[in-house]
């Protein structure tokens, strides 16, 4: 058993090798980068990602980031390539090979292959003098001082350093293209990412109940309807037109005030400038502004029409925080 505090400065000693040589990548972000990028963002074909053992997954990680952000990408493990996958790979397409020595003899056996089909290939090695390097049209250089497993073996540190260059690589590209919000949600429809770029609060209150009351209706009127629909407030209207809110909190703070129950109605005691929001706002929008006023529901109109409420928690049962 290790003590604690042998097990803090590992655990710290690994963050701060991993970290020195992420920021050293700078180092290598040149003119041959800015080209691959320029060449990628050109082509007519998709980006086949491939690597083997550890670079493979980095290759896999990277494939989904492209994909979720406009790039077209396939992964293509190097050892499935040369016993039939190599198919995947068609007229155009741009080959990403990630590996860390450049010279296993999957990489050498599957290069001479791409290159023979009239592909591009683009290298990120840790092994600038790799036969993977010296093949590829263009080597971003991953490479580093040492891994952070004390024996200098497991891919750890050229791994991370694999994924930052991925990372770098893919952004480079996201922001080329101007890939907007908008762009995000097509791309990411589920899940809460996509609920916060396209949910409407519409979407929402259409599902509550339409809790209203007029300014005359009595302070049970008021409870009643606001206990039966189940959002913790009503709105107020004056023939049809909206002109406050009343919330349970509202009816708490009447009844600490000694109000006479018997005279006071809706007009009394609701709020006259309540938060609105239009129907066709985003909920994220909603939330934000249900949080910046402290407050758990928020009036949803269709212009100038109510239109209905939203709560807090119906939000959150979304999965949009």
């Amino acid at each position: 058993m290790k003590t604690n505090k042998e097990i803090i400065q590992s655990a710290q000693s690994t963050i701060q090798i991993e970290g020195n040589a992420i920021l050293n990548l700078e180092n290598f972000v040149d003119d041959s980068f800015a080209e691959v990028v320029n060449n990628i963002l050109s082509s007519e074909g998709r980006l086949i990602v491939t690597g083997i053992g550890k670079s493979a997954n980095i290759s896999q990680k990277l494939v989904s980031t492209l994909n979720s952000t406009g790039q077209p990408a396939v992964f293509m493990h190097a050892a499935d390539a040369i016993h039939g996958d190599l198919g995947n790979i068609q007229k155009g397409d741009i080959v990403l090979c990630i590996s860390k020595s450049g010279n296993t003899p999957e990489i050498k056996s599957l290069i001479p292959l791409i290159k023979g089909m009239g592909n591009i290939i683009v290298a990120i090695s840790g092994n600038k003098d790799s036969f993977l390097a010296k093949n590829a049209s263009w080597n971003i250089d991953a490479s580093v001082e040492k891994e952070a497993c004390p024996n200098n073996l497991a891919p750890t540190t050229s791994t991370t350093a694999q994924l930052v260059m991925g990372d770098a690589l893919a952004v480079c590209l996201l922001k080329a293209r101007n890939f907007s919000d908008a762009d995000f949600a097509r791309f990411h429809p589920g899940g809460s990412l996509g609920k916060k770029l396209f949910l409407k609060v519409s979407d929402i209150s259409s599902l509550n109940e339409l809790p209203k009351v007029s300014i005359n209706s009595s302070v049970k009127e008021v409870i009643v309807e606001i206990s039966q629909k189940r959002l913790g407030a009503t709105a107020v209207l004056d023939q049809n037109n909206l002109v406050g809110m009343i919330t349970d909190g509202d009816i708490r703070r009447m009844l600490e005030g000694q109000a006479d129950l018997q005279t006071t109605v809706a007009k009394d005691i609701m709020n006259i400038s309540p938060k609105t929001i239009q129907k066709d706002e985003l909920a994220a929008e909603a939330l934000k502004l249900i949080q910046e006023n402290n407050i758990s529901q928020i009036l949803v109109l269709d212009g100038e029409k109510y239109h209905g409420i939203v709560h807090l928690h119906d939000i959150l049962k979304e999965g949009i925080l």
